[in-house]
């Protein structure tokens, strides 16, 4: 598989990797590289895994002090409301992201695409406090499944809150995507001390509208949406490792990694490919990884 792309120019598959940060559609990948649909897929299935086994492996021990943790609906296929019976259960319809995020160096530690269910919410906190260094300010919305999820996986050592929105009636003429109006915000302390004035899940959210914006599978009301399960999950893990180790947070002037003291440099996109290069056949790595320049 990893020998087949690497027939690839390279410069071709940095321009691959910089039509999927900018939000574009395999198709009109395609179209731009001068490449096959099939070479588009090719690489998404060989890159995903390989950025999604990088972080996994890189990204612990981390120095975070508050996080923020927030779901992103999707879907795979078609609508729950479309899908025939005999395929419900199978990699179609809602698909939820759910997103770790710290508030200081907006790195995303965790993140995992399931449904929204309570045994999803305790997956993503085991996975959470496995890359924490010490005890951390947790917020969350107002979803139910995370009071256990919470204390499962990090017992007593947390301070959490929840920030529960308080809705009015939605209006008689709104959309389907016109929900009440929001009429205000209640913050629940849940376990420890928590700072009031960090209770919040506003970078969260922020980084959900910047999911929608930066993939092109998340866009609404059009048929970009992913077709298989398993292409949704290669698009994120390149999203956010392009997002981590690659972009330039605004505010912070440097990448989130950076922030978090994973890295020391601005990844270029060829560093994301080379990760390709640093991996056997099987998609193993090879052994120690070699000082990025």
């Amino acid at each position: 598989m990893i020998e087949c792309m690497n027939r690839l120019p390279i410069e071709k598959r940095t321009q691959i990797v910089s039509c999927f940060a900018e939000g574009n559609s395999l198709r009109s990948t395609s179209r731009m590289v001068d490449v096959s649909l099939v070479t588009v897929l090719k690489f998404l299935r060989d890159i995903g895994p390989v950025c999604s086994a990088y972080q996994d492996r890189t990204l612990k021990n981390l120095p975070c002090k508050r996080i923020q943790v927030d779901e992103i609906w999707s879907f795979v296929g078609a609508k729950d409301k479309n899908i025939p019976l005999d395929e419900m259960g199978k990699g179609r319809g809602s698909v939820w992201t759910w997103v770790a995020l710290d508030a200081d160096t907006k790195l995303v530690p965790s993140w995992l695409i399931s449904d929204r269910s309570a045994d999803a919410a305790s997956v993503l906190m085991h996975d959470l406090t496995s890359r924490l260094r010490s005890r951390v300010q947790l917020t969350t919305d107002g979803h139910k499944a995370y009071l256990t999820a919470v204390e499962e996986a990090f017992g007593s050592d947390v301070d959490y809150s929840q920030v529960v929105k308080l809705y009015g009636e939605a209006p008689e003429m709104g959309t389907r995507y016109s929900p009440g109006e929001c009429i205000g915000c209640k913050k629940e302390r849940v376990i420890g001390n928590p700072d009031p004035m960090h209770v919040s899940t506003s970078y969260v959210e922020r980084q959900n509208l910047s999911m929608r914006m930066g993939m092109r599978r998340f866009t609404r009301l059009t048929n970009a949406f992913s077709k298989k399960l398993e292409n949704h999950m290669h698009a994120v893990a390149i999203y956010f490792m392009h997002y981590n180790f690659a972009k330039i947070h605004q505010t912070l002037r440097i990448t989130p990694a950076m922030a978090a003291s994973v890295t020391d440099h601005v990844w270029r996109l060829e560093e994301i490919v080379g990760l390709l290069e640093e991996v056997e056949p099987n998609g193993k790595p090879r052994g120690p990884y070699k000082k990025r320049n």
